[in-house]
Formats: structure tokens, sequence, C-alpha cells
């Protein structure tokens, strides 16, 4: 029986590995394996973050090799510190010559590891980072939108500060019975 999460999952690995098709391709076509850097705070105190990654990465390289594809995983620790996070960054891109950036988990890995990816023109996907801070993050004067730049290597996807602002103040009207939004949101900042 196939489940809601090992469908998302499925079609999570097939389009990630489609989507990385051209670089395969291109690596194969060298007759190398394609090389992906992960980057993502294992140490630390932030390495809460980090616990999933080892179960993530299995799925993928399972998924990868059932497609058929060579494709080198190379994992780096960011030990909860954005400079050590650009410091691998940039030894993934210059000493592991990877293909391709993934990064993971807070701001402080997401950001320093971004902003090299855009200097080195290396593609970087980010993610289980809020999006405004990543984005913020990655602009000179954040207030000023007209000096905005667009990213010609990031890509950026996760949730808002937005959205946990919805679910958390929906989880307790739901939980609070007779409150309403405002005043399960009252109840919490005052908590």
């Amino acid at each position: 029986m196939v489940t809601r999460r090992t469908f998302i999952k499925g079609v999570a690995a097939s389009g990630f590995i489609a989507g990385s098709s051209v670089w395969t391709v291109a690596a194969s076509a060298k007759g190398q394996a394609m090389k992906i850097g992960y980057v993502s705070p294992k140490s630390g105190p932030l390495a809460a973050f980090a616990e999933a990654d080892a179960y993530a990465l299995d799925g993928f390289k399972a998924a990868a090799k059932a497609q058929g594809l060579d494709i080198e995983v190379i994992v780096k620790d960011s030990q909860s510190n954005p400079n050590r996070a650009a410091e691998v960054a940039k030894d993934l891109i210059v000493q592991s010559k990877v293909n391709l950036m993934l990064v993971a988990s807070t701001p402080e890995t997401t950001n320093p590891v971004t902003t090299t990816c855009e200097a080195e023109e290396v593609p970087c996907i980010s993610t289980v980072a809020p999006w405004q801070p990543w984005f913020i993050g990655q602009q000179a004067n954040p207030t000023d939108p007209k000096s905005w730049k667009p990213f010609n290597y990031a890509y950026h996807f996760f949730w808002g500060l937005e959205d946990v602002i919805a679910v958390y103040t929906l989880m307790m009207v739901t939980a609070m019975p007779g409150a309403t939004r405002r005043s399960a949101f009252r109840q919490c900042s005052t908590s």
C-alpha cells in the first residue's frame, strides 16, 4: 500500500533526480560522478536541526542508485558557526569541485553558504530556514526593495514566519474551547 508519506518521498526524490539529470549527464560525459556538497550543523548548539540528515541522505542515495545515477554526496559540518559554514562551502567548491550545493538548517548555516555559492557561481539549494531571514540576509539593504538584487545561483524553499504564526495560532484556538484567534494569540504572548 502506498501511503501519503511514501508517495511524497518518491515524488521528491524523483523530482530532484530528474532536475539533476542535466548535471549528471555532464558529469558522466566526463566519466565522473556528479558531486553534491551538503552543509548542515551536525555539531554545536544547532545540531538538533541536522538529526534527520542521515535518513534523508540515505533515502536520496538509494533513489539515485535505483535510477542508475552516479552521484557522490560530500557532507560537511558547519559546527553551528556561520564562519565555518562559509569555509566548508568554499572548500567544497574549490577543493572538492562540487556541481551543486545543498544547505539546510537555520540562517546561521544557509545564509553564508548561499552567499559563497552566489560569489563562486555554483548552484545552491537552501532549505530548513524561514524564507525571511534567508532572503533579507542576502540583500545589502533589506529596507530598500529597489536595491534588492536577483539571485543567479541560489534557490530557497521553506515556509515563512507568517506560516508558523498561522499554524500555532490555529492549534491554540483548537486546544482552547471558546477561544478566538485574537484571544489565543494574546494568551500566548503574555505567557
